[in-house]
């Protein structure tokens, strides 16, 4: 089966829109320090064509605000990238210049690097003879990858949550990082949608498996009382939704596999799948019988 290609400019874009002024006092306080956050306003996608090259680019995030205490609008243009490309900084500069002949206001660009390989890169163009500098365009940058990870678990800030899963661990740090992701989204207190937002952009970059994720419940077993209840509430939780998407899938499947042997047969069959890999992460017979809906009686059979 091919893998899912992930569309990262679109998780980002859908993170940092949600989370903008957040992301700001993050990365860029000084910049968030003169920017009204009171107006601002995200502007439709722009694209842009390359005609030399022949390719078609989408702006990522614009973002049209004002600066404390001055009348006039500025943009904030803030571009995503998940690979190395060497003439990146071409293509911002290019982006500045096609957005200033579009809207002749001053631009705040800003290139956010999320891909896992470590590259010193640039955050400036400069064209220059002997004797003449013609062009030194500038812009500000966060490389994630490069970032220490333990330096942001501090921060309530939904950002850094989510962005742990993006940043400089190693393989063996996985387990620690998702644990304190999750007891950053406890600290946070969000509303669901924003939470599931949180979690689902965590997981797409950070995934354990079954021998890690007994180990993550684990350690949280042994943390502070309410705080490990919280944590392990908010695990049982996504566990849940996780089951529950995998009954209708299983159901589904086992619907067009029953075509053939008949309908309810194939939706049982599929149900009977779902109870056997939740036996085997350990749900009780009750849960799975309120999830599924089997008896108990049916249930008890697969598990003896």
């Amino acid at each position: 089966m091919a893998k899912q290609r992930i569309d990262h400019d679109r998780l980002f874009k859908e993170l940092l829109s949600t989370f903008f002024e957040e992301f700001l006092l993050l990365f860029f306080p000084n910049v968030y320090e003169h920017i009204d956050v009171h107006h601002l306003s995200f502007l439709t996608e722009e694209l842009f064509t390359d005609v030399t090259a022949g390719e078609k680019h989408r702006v990522d995030l614009l973002v049209e605000t004002k600066m404390k205490g001055e009348d006039g609008l500025v943009i904030v243009h803030v571009e995503h990238q998940s690979y190395a490309q060497r003439t990146f900084p071409e293509r911002m500069f290019l982006y500045f210049s096609r957005l200033f002949q579009k809207y002749r206001r001053r631009i705040v660009p800003i290139a956010i690097f999320s891909y896992d390989e470590h590259h010193d890169e640039p955050s400036s163009l400069v064209v220059q003879f002997p004797f003449l500098t013609v062009l030194d365009f500038r812009y500000l940058t966060v490389e994630l990858r490069k970032l220490p990870w333990r330096a942001y678990i501090r921060h309530d800030n939904p950002v850094a949550a989510a962005l742990l899963s993006k940043m400089g661990y190693n393989e063996e740090e996985k387990v620690e990082v998702k644990k304190e992701f999750l007891r950053m989204l406890v600290r946070l207190e969000l509303d669901e949608a924003k939470q599931r937002l949180l979690f689902g952009f965590f997981e797409t970059y950070l995934r354990l498996s079954e021998e890690e994720e007994a180990k993550l419940r684990n350690e949280v077993s042994q943390m502070e009382t309410k705080e490990a209840k919280q944590v392990m509430e908010l695990i049982v939780s996504y566990e849940q939704r996780g089951m529950e998407k995998g009954i209708e899938k299983g159901i589904e499947q086992g619907i067009k596999q029953g075509i053939k042997q008949g309908r309810q047969k194939g939706i049982e069959e599929g149900k009977l799948d779902v109870v056997r890999r939740m036996l085997a992460k350990g749900y009780d017979v009750d849960t799975i019988h309120e999830l599924t809906g089997l008896p108990v009686e049916k249930i008890e059979r697969v598990k003896g």
